[in-house]
């Protein structure tokens, strides 16, 4: 606690505003989800998200007609169909925000028994609810006066990780103390990430009858224009997979690195998923494991891209045995890497 008598909470001068015991907060953020299914509310986040010019950097006065008239008009529906084959009806949310809330909760467990009541943990997403502002504003109104803001994505990209950092800082040009910050960057490389990588792999297979001939890691794309202007993104996924490898200790010829989600008419980072498992079935892998490192928590690109649309594609090539292997979500050894990267990065802190 400051030593300056003027902000004490015991030293308080008459009619000065409250002061809360000062703690650390620790902030995870994920990339966001809409509050449901139906129409209004997918337009809602959709218009948010791909508003935003870190994700479709495009003249705006030449991107938001067509997203406003056009896009937002029809994508609603067909999203918001992908999102209710996958939405957890019991709990009336999507499972983004489900397996968030529980990554959340075990964090909050390790950094309890770590550092006790000095340090407060919540998440926040970038685009729908809990929005960075509302949780920003949170911790500093209980006290936060140092806040580890944390994006959940192992590999640095613009369209993640900057902007979920952009949030962040655009709310704190509105406070008017604001609190030391801190930044975690991407952990493509730890070495705890890449062993729950590597230990979820390993479980899986011992669940499957046949060996797959080869595993697909599937990350999410981004314009191949990205990689050209600097963004490391390409880079980290390439190394995440060899460092997978050779954690395994595979050969080169058992595991693959593919880019998924492609939107718009330019080039994105090659190859694409859809197309690459079409064509390996083609030369006879007709038994193909599918993970993917770019997402921490389960999500419509996995659940429903990867599972449904994906899939199709590898079966109507020929192939025969399809295996999804889930993000690592809250799993034991997931939350062991992500508690380990926050305590390195409280050093000094506590």
């Amino acid at each position: 606690m400051s030593n300056d008598k003027t902000i004490t909470r015991n030293n308080i001068p008459k009619n000065h505003p409250p002061v809360n015991p000062e703690k650390i907060g620790i902030l995870l953020t994920n990339l966001g989800t809409p509050d449901h299914y139906s129409y209004w509310p997918m337009r809602r986040y959709l218009g948010e998200f791909l508003s935003d010019q870190r994700v479709v950097d495009y003249s705006p006065w030449i991107w938001q007609p067509l997203l406003q008239l056009i896009i937002l008009t029809k994508r609603p529906f067909t999203s918001g169909a992908a999102y209710k084959s996958i939405w957890n009806h019991e709990q009336n949310e999507s499972p983004l925000l489900t397996i968030t809330k529980a990554q959340t909760e075990k964090i909050k467990e390790k950094m309890f028994d770590r550092y006790g009541d000095k340090v407060l943990v919540n998440f926040c997403m970038r685009y729908g609810n809990p929005s960075t502002k509302s949780v920003v504003k949170d911790l500093i109104k209980k006290g936060c006066r140092k806040i580890l803001f944390f994006p959940l994505y192992p590999q640095y990209a613009g369209a993640t990780s900057a902007t979920a950092n952009d949030a962040l800082f655009r709310t704190l040009m509105t406070e008017k103390w604001q609190p030391d910050v801190r930044t975690i960057s991407a952990y493509f490389s730890h070495p705890a990430y890449i062993n729950a990588l590597a230990k979820s792999v390993e479980k899986a297979y011992l669940k499957i009858p046949d060996r797959p001939d080869i595993l697909v890691c599937s990350y999410h794309g981004v314009p191949k224009r990205y990689l050209m202007e600097g963004d490391p993104y390409h880079c980290q996924c390439q190394k995440t997979t060899r460092l997978l490898k050779e954690r395994l200790g595979w050969e080169d010829t058992e595991i693959v690195t593919t880019f998924q989600s492609r939107f718009g008419p330019e080039e994105w980072l090659q190859p694409y998923t859809v197309k690459e498992v079409a064509r390996l079935a083609q030369i006879g892998k007709k038994k193909l494991a599918v993970i993917a490192p770019a997402f921490s928590s389960d999500c419509i690109e996995t659940l429903e891209e990867i599972n449904e649309e994906i899939k199709e594609s590898f079966e109507k090539a020929g192939g025969n045995q399809f295996t999804y292997i889930p993000c690592l979500n809250d799993d034991h050894d997931h939350i062991i890497a992500l508690s380990k990267i926050i305590d390195d990065n409280l050093l000094g802190w506590v």
